[in-house]
Order: structure tokens, then sequence, then C-alpha cells
């Protein structure tokens, strides 16, 4: 049985775009009637999502997968390395936790590990018509070529064209792509079959110099110059690419959006939670980390992370756990997702220290629930009921929402608001959450709650109605994974405009 070509997107460097290029050529390639298929050896990131399954993989991964028309599965993205706290990261190979390992002893594992990628590579390749494969950073990091197991390793497994992508927004990108190029071997190089200059700002005409130089230097075509589009609403999964603090607001500003921080852990995860609450137009969301920057927003959100332990004793020594509880008692809404939630509580035990040295780490304290770590990790697809609650969430008793969950440990809590009625599609009847003040503080382990529209907008008119004094309900508009989908067919149509398909297509042989 013949394998099907493999399409590889690869960057000069990290964070030039190639996730984002990677999601537009699926949607491509899936509406012209392929059955078509990402994937990413391995990933590192600490933003993920969960399969059907219950298997764990990049958050990019899942988003290729929606774009192509696919549930997500575990061969998308065989490995997926989370970093937590002292040069460590939990590696999970085929959607599951494997071990936890320093920087230095993971590559002892290649031979072991490159049989996990080719094998779900080549399932990939036999289900499907085309595969568009993924790179990481730049092939061209010549101290770690010896155990690269996601870029040209990849590509030469698979025969794979190669677009190489740079990042011009940056500046720089002459030599990003020539360079990168001209350090690779001559093997190597071959399968590069052309550039890609993305993240242009203004007219693409201006960089018709550049096109020749670069076609004429690295003698293959430029095939395409992608423009910088700043107000997309897709999930992303580098922590990178999350926006710089914006300074802090005033306590009366006078702009109609809402104004929401978001705490920037050092170990961040699932930052896209938050991707719905800009969407929804009725909010500037803001990522601080300082007290500084944090200001005296209308509502805060302690979001995920991979090092609860260790993200909490950040938060105590910059000063932002005591500005975080100022303002709580202040009557300002606080909110804790996953992480975040287990932060909110009274304490955390971690008897086996899986997170840290600690036998127990004292919570915030402004919500009735404890929490201790076990080996077990959650990782599930996810339904849950609406109990009602204080305040605005009493208007919601009865609605049916959805998420996932990723988290280490089991949390008691005394005043639940949500009850978890199925896990990957098998039935369940779990408590989860809390909630405090009134329904001003709250939190659960449901990553993707602000994505269930009732309830996201029921939240945002409690803020709204706070801040006002009085009740000004903000118009819901358009759902969240409607506005998703648009985002994607837009982007596609962006890309498909600006590459040129047809030789992409021949290089392939489609």
């Amino acid at each position: 049985m013949s394998l099907a070509p493999v399409l590889m997107v690869q960057g000069a460097s990290s964070s030039v775009g190639k996730s984002w290029l990677t999601t537009a050529l699926c949607r491509i390639f899936a509406r012209s009637g392929l059955r078509v298929a990402p994937f990413k050896a391995q990933n590192m990131s600490n933003n993920a999502a969960v399969c059907p399954d219950g298997g764990e993989i990049g958050r990019a991964q899942a988003v290729q997968a929606l774009a192509a028309g696919l549930e997500p599965h575990v061969d998308m993205n065989p490995i997926l390395l989370k970093p937590e706290a002292d040069s460590r990261s939990q590696v999970i190979v085929r959607g599951r936790v494997w071990k936890t390992l320093p920087a230095g002893e993971y590559y002892r594992y290649k031979k072991a590990l490159w049989s996990v990628v080719t094998e779900a590579l080549d399932r990939l390749r036999r289900d499907f018509d085309l595969v568009i494969a993924e790179g990481a950073g730049s092939p061209a990091e010549l101290n770690l070529r010896a155990g690269d197991l996601v870029n040209m390793a990849v590509a030469r497994y698979a025969n794979a064209a190669v677009l190489l992508a740079g990042d011009i927004d940056r500046g720089g990108v002459f030599a990003q792509l020539l360079g990168t190029l001209w350090l690779l071997p001559h093997e190597e190089q071959r399968l590069i079959q052309g550039f890609v200059v993305n993240k242009f700002r203004g007219d693409p005409a201006l960089f018709a110099d550049g096109v020749r130089i670069l076609e004429a230097r690295g003698r293959r075509p430029v095939l395409g110059v992608i423009p910088f589009i700043p107000d997309l609403i897709i999930p992303t999964e580098d922590a990178a690419s999350l926006p710089r603090p914006a300074g802090a607001s005033k306590t009366m500003h006078p702009s109609s959006l809402l104004d929401i921080a978001v705490i920037q852990f050092p170990r961040i995860a699932n930052f896209d939670d938050m991707d719905p609450l800009r969407a929804a137009g009725a909010a500037r969301v803001r990522f601080v980390s300082t007290p500084a920057e944090l200001g005296h927003p209308d509502a805060i959100i302690l979001p995920g992370s991979k090092s609860v332990a260790a993200d909490l004793s950040w938060l105590r020594e910059t000063g932002l756990a005591a500005a975080v509880l100022r303002l709580a008692q202040n009557g300002t809404a606080l909110v804790g997702l996953c992480g975040g939630y287990q932060m909110l509580g009274r304490v955390i035990r971690d008897p086996f220290h899986f997170e840290s040295d600690a036998d127990e780490t004292p919570g915030l304290g402004l919500l009735p629930v404890e929490t201790v770590f076990d080996a077990e990790k959650a990782t599930y697809q996810t339904r849950a009921r609406v109990d009602g609650g204080l305040g605005w969430m009493a208007q919601l008793a009865g609605e049916e929402i959805e998420g996932y969950e990723i988290h280490m440990g089991r949390t008691h809590t005394l005043a639940p608001w949500l009850t978890i009625t199925a896990r990957n599609g098998q039935p369940a009847h779990l408590a989860d959450g809390a909630v405090a003040a009134g329904g001003r503080i709250w939190g659960c382990y449901l990553h993707g709650v602000f994505a269930n529209d009732v309830l996201r907008q029921a939240w945002l008119n409690a803020l709204s109605a706070s801040r006002y004094r009085r009740a000004r309900p903000l118009s819901t508009g358009i759902s969240t994974a409607a506005i998703v989908e648009q985002s994607l067919n837009r982007w596609a149509d962006i890309v498909s405009e600006c590459l040129d398909m047809e030789r992409i297509e021949a290089f392939v042989d489609l």
C-alpha cells in the first residue's frame, strides 16, 4: 500500500508562524476535497488539548485537526514535552505520561522515541491523502541536530517537500532564510522547495527586490509573502505569542470594554482559555506579571499552570498574591482555572513530592477547597451541569456545558457549582468547582469554560452590572465556535491567495 505524500512547514526560528501556516494549509487542502491530517513529531508546550480517548497533544495540532475537519488524535503529535520547574519536562508519549526527565537525559531515549514518531507518521500516511507536518524551532540548530526527532529527521524519513518560513516582522529575514538553508547539509537542502516570508506589514509589492534577492541567493522560489494579521481568533500554543503586558488600568477607565487581567505565570498553561473573552468583543484581556501592571481591573483570572507550587511561590514573591488578595477583599471579581483554581484553595498537599519538595503549600484561602497531588493525571473531554450557585450562577441552574480537564491532583470542594456528567463519553457523577463571595470568586477544573456562550455571557453581564452599578447586559453576538470557524476560513483565504498553491501541489504530486 502506497503512503501519502508529506508537505512540511519548517521555520528559520521559533515563533515564525509555522503552526498557523500549517493550520491554513490543512484548511486549504481539506476544502479542496482531500483527506488531510496534521503532524508534529515532537512538541514542547504547556498549552495542550485532550483527544476523544483522553490522550493529550499540543493545542496547535488540535486546532490543525479542526481546520482539517477532524477530531484530534494522538498520532498527530506523538511526543509532547511539558516544561516544569527546575529544567525538567513531563514527557507525554502517545497521549499519556511516560516519564519526567531533566533536559539532559531526554535524548538518551532517542531510538525508542524515534520509532514512536515513525509509526505514528506511517499510520497517518496510510489513512489520509496528504500529511502536513510541522517542524519545531529551526532545523539549523547545529548543537541539537544529533538528537533531532522533529525537523529534518522527519523530512528525510518521509522525503517531504519542505517549505521554509521566516518572520520578516522581527527583522533579518534574509539571514533567517538563507542562513538556515546554507547551514544544512546538501542532502537536506535539496528537500527545501521554497521560501515563505511571513508576517509582512504593508504593501507586499515593496518587498519585490527582497523576493528577487532571496530567489537569486537561495536558488529557490519565494512561494509567498504572507501579511501580518493581528486580529484572528485562533488558539495558539506558545506563550511567546502572548502580548507583552499592557499598562495598568485606571480605577475608572473610560473604555466601554471590561478590563480583565490574567496572571501570566512563568509556567502558564492553556492560556487560550481566555480567547473567547477577547472574541466576545466586550472585554480587554491583559496578561500581567507585576502588581503595577495589574492595576484595578474589573476581574482577575488565575489560569492554568504546569507547576502549581512553583508558580504560587512566584505569585507571592512578586507581590502579586498580596495585590490579588487586596483587590478581592475590595470587591474585584476573581476566577481560578485548573491550577489557578487549586491556588485559590486553602492548601495544596504533595505528600509524594510530584511537584515540589514541600509536603504542603498554603493556598490563597479564597475558596473552600483542598487539593492533594497523586500519581494519576486526569485528561478528559468533559461534560458538566451547572447546579446553580451564588449570584450570577443561579440563573444557569441546569445548563449543560463542556470543556476538558488536564490536571494532576484531586480537589475536595465544600461549595461545588458543577456536576461532571461525562468524561470521554462515559457517564460520570463528580462534584467540581467552588464559589464564594456571592459568586464574585469562583473556580473549576474545566478548561474551555468560557467557550460556553451562555455561561460566559452571564459572567460578563454580572461584571458589567457591577462596574456600572446597574444592569447593562452585553450582547451575546456570535458564538465562540463560529468566530473560530470564521477566523480559520479567513486565514485560509488569505494564505491561499498569497501562496503559489499550484506550485506547492506539484511538489507533493497532487
